[in-house]
């Protein structure tokens, strides 16, 4: 309405030019400097803003480099004929591959490649063993199955990934859960039961590139330590463990990332843990994640 109107005096007459004057092409160099949301925002003014929010010119300079290497994860028909708009949504939607086990996105606001690998995918020592392992189906996990672990000394669980990530600093974090959860009469209840051994000895954190990079940090799983984002309470919540950093120059040729968690002291027993699954993110997008805005 403010562009409609922007032109025109209280008595009907022209003031000059208005919003709905500006040539659609300059509009399109200004988008390139926008986020996706605030472009679609803004495509509600008016025509010109609405074409220059569909311009190819201006998505394209959204997506990464190597977009086309997340579009071969999906069957052709899928992709071909949409314009970079589409291709742009299509993508920020998570696009799995490896019989489903990890999926990899584009960033809504910054258009940046996110991955996360299931604990499907992962090796974990004893998880046949109904014993000490079992799996639970959860709307909780974008995977919908975490492993929960009852009981057991030799804690170890690894895991590799191999994608083609654009340049970029990333972040590599297990995401885990003290504690068994579920529904009872609507409401989300946790049972403790099984949790100890946790405070302890620290869990070990790992990674290292196919080009040589590594990084690894400790954390008591259950020690009552401040945390900035769950206070002191660490029970109950599901809580991004960070494991390191590493260095992305080029997306060709792909990285390897192996990761892994271990407390193998078998001193002593530790119970009563989800693990769901390791997020690979640039690393200043991890505070998002953290805050729930990460999608």
């Amino acid at each position: 309405m403010g562009a409609s109107l922007s032109s025109l005096t209280d008595n009907g007459e022209s003031m000059g030019p208005g919003l709905g004057d500006i040539p659609e092409s300059c509009v399109a160099c200004v988008f390139m400097y926008l986020t996706p949301p605030e472009i679609c925002n803004l495509a509600r003014l008016n025509r010109a803003f609405r074409g220059a929010a569909s311009s190819d010119s201006v998505w394209e300079n959204k997506l990464p480099s190597n977009y086309q290497d997340l579009l071969d994860l999906m069957p052709p028909e899928r992709y071909l004929n949409l314009s970079k708009k589409e291709i742009f949504a299509l993508l920020s939607r998570p696009v799995p591959f490896d019989d489903g086990n990890k999926e990899v996105w584009l960033d809504r606001v910054t258009g940046r490649v996110c991955l996360s690998i299931s604990t499907k995918a992962m090796a974990i020592t004893g998880i046949e063993d109904r014993r000490y392992w079992n799996w639970i189906p959860t709307e909780e996990s974008r995977f919908h199955v975490v492993a929960y672990l009852q009981q057991i000394w030799w804690f170890e669980v690894d895991g590799v990934v191999k994608f083609p990530l654009p340049a970029d600093v990333y972040t590599v974090s297990f995401r885990l859960h003290l504690g068994r959860f579920a529904k009872r009469l609507g409401r989300r209840v946790c049972n403790f039961e099984h949790t100890h051994g946790w405070d302890i000895k620290p869990v070990r954190l790992e990674l290292s590139t196919s080009d040589g990079q590594q990084a690894s940090s400790e954390c008591y799983l259950d020690k009552m330590e401040q945390d900035d984002a769950n206070g002191y309470h660490k029970r109950g919540c599901w809580i991004d463990y960070k494991v390191g950093e590493f260095v992305v120059h080029d997306s060709e040729p792909a990285t390897e990332v192996q990761f892994s968690m271990k407390q193998i002291d078998c001193t002593h027993s530790k119970g009563g843990l989800c693990v769901d699954s390791v997020f690979i993110i640039p690393s200043n997008l991890r505070e998002r994640k953290r805050k729930g805005v990460l999608k």
